[in-house]
């Protein structure tokens, strides 16, 4: 690479588009750097420019190329502030896209060097922006939001500070502004990566049918594989949380053809070989996921689905080596405490949990891990709450379904309790190989509701109303019909004694 495009490189800043699992993170922002008179094609490390430009995920191979090209330029010139920048970005990408936890340290100590050869005072928002990427991904949302609402307020029309915000701000539980956030980054930018952020903030509104013309028209405007390989994974997911296993298998291939060792497709794909009964396909899709993305979802899934199996010792092999990893995930918590809500120990997942909502963590994710763990604990009445937490916010989740139902049924709610059971198979009879079974165990065990007899959590509230009412008016009539015999016992007793 020649020297002149050696230091336009460092002017690039990554920011990665941290979303629940970290399916699809994307180089999201780049000043006009490339030589358009360059006699020759464009090498790895500035092809992974232009697609931070376009607001596009770069292939793999030329994000490494571009850290390598970052670590020799700053060998050279160690007061340069943009490339110090540039290179935290770029190892939080790897460490995200790699599930790498150690290029999370890397990256801090290159961002803060970026700050110390240019304040942030003297404008070095690309640092700032940097930071608040990398407390995404380690599941700060509070850090997120606090570096990010900086970026905003230093540089308002800075639209790659805006896939950050959603993150931080739905990480913290407020959808709200989430929204507000994604309406102000369609006004500043559009494209493919654009496309994708809105089809996924529709999906958690619970608008299926928005979500899935905005993932269509992401798909069409993606202009690189690895565009591609985002777009087909999100219609992939979107057809699997609808209970479509057979198009999501097909949609998975379709990204796989793009991106063949595409981590986020694989799992995607072990998900829905499952589901349609082809487990071995499945367990190898597992082991293909982790050895290429290692996250803790992905460790916790294939676990269950070998629980499921009765491979007992695969399945045990998988929950201890979640425990023992290190993840460079922002959903850490919430996994780490669904298994030992579900294969450890409920109480020390009950205080994770708590822990997490205690720092703002107040997702929908972390309500719904949060009322299952306190469910599992023993604790049904304190459960409730969050469980509805996690069903009101819009988002059809099947397993969040399940676990209201069970919570509801351990109190005796058997009209709810009914209801959100038959949700959850509704919504996908396969949504866990592990779960989906038991849930339907539980329908069944509490059979067919009578037709004579309407329980009362499954009144509506003008007929509770009514009810109430009509007992109120009988213990009055009551109670006067008492006053009324009591005074003529009065009466009697006076004539008896006169």
């Amino acid at each position: 690479m020649s020297p002149m495009k050696s230091q336009n490189v460092s002017r690039v800043v990554l920011a990665s588009g941290v979303g629940a699992v970290l399916a699809a993170t994307a180089l999201l922002y780049l000043p006009e750097i490339l030589d358009r008179d360059a006699p020759r094609p464009p090498g790895p490390a500035e092809r992974a420019a232009s697609a931070a430009h376009a607001g596009a995920p770069a292939a793999l191979p030329d994000l490494v190329a571009l850290i390598g090209d970052r670590e020799e330029w700053l060998r050279d010139h160690p007061d340069d502030a943009p490339s110090w920048a540039v290179l935290g970005a770029a190892y939080t990408e790897r460490g995200a896209r790699l599930g790498d936890v150690r290029d999370l340290p890397r990256a801090e100590r290159a961002l803060n060097r970026s700050l110390a050869e240019l304040p942030a005072g003297r404008g070095n928002v690309d640092a700032q922006l940097g930071l608040g990427v990398l407390a995404g991904a380690r599941g700060d949302w509070k850090g997120a939001k606090e570096w990010g609402e900086r970026v905003r307020k230093a540089a308002p029309r800075r639209w790659n500070t805006y896939p950050l915000l959603i993150d931080a701000y739905n990480g913290l539980g407020d959808y709200p502004a989430a929204r507000k956030a994604m309406e102000r980054l369609e006004e500043l930018h559009g494209g493919a990566v654009v496309r994708g952020r809105a089809a996924q903030v529709y999906r958690d509104r619970g608008w299926r049918e928005d979500a899935d013309a905005t993932a269509l028209d992401a798909a069409a405007l993606a202009a690189t594989d690895a565009e591609r390989a985002a777009a087909h994974t999100r219609l992939g997911q979107f057809a699997w949380e609808r209970g479509e296993p057979a198009e999501a298998l097909e949609r998975y291939g379709t990204a796989l053809r793009f991106v063949r060792d595409h981590a986020p497709a694989l799992a995607g794909r072990a998900r829905a070989l499952a589901a349609l009964g082809r487990t071995g396909e499945a367990q190898r899709d597992w082991r293909a996921a982790l050895d290429r993305q290692p996250l803790p979802e992905y460790a916790l899934e294939a676990g269950e689905l070998a629980e499921s199996l009765g491979l007992n010792g695969d399945a045990a092999a998988a929950y201890a080596r979640l425990r023992s990893g290190s993840w460079a995930s922002p959903s850490t918590e919430v996994v780490l405490g669904l298994l030992d809500a579900d294969h450890g120990d409920p109480v020390a997942a009950v205080a994770r949990l708590k822990a997490a909502w205690a720092k703002g963590h107040r997702s929908v994710a972390v309500a719904d891990a949060l009322g299952w763990a306190l469910y599992r604990a023993g604790e049904p009445e304190q459960a409730l709450p969050y469980a509805r937490r996690a069903t009101d916010e819009g988002l059809r989740s099947a397993s969040y379904a399940y676990h209201l139902g069970e919570i509801e049924r351990a109190l005796g709610r058997t009209g709810p309790a009914r209801r959100h059971l038959e949700e959850a198979l509704r919504i996908h009879p396969s949504f866990s190989p592990l779960h989906a079974p038991r849930a339907a165990a539980a329908l069944a065990e509490l059979g067919a509701p009578d037709p004579d007899v309407v329980p009362e959590d499954a009144l509506s509230e003008e007929e509770l109303d009514r009810r109430k009412a009509a007992e109120e008016k009988e213990k009055r009539e009551a109670e006067k019909q008492g006053e009324e015999k009591e005074m003529e016992q009065e009466g009697e007793k006076r004539e008896e004694a006169g």
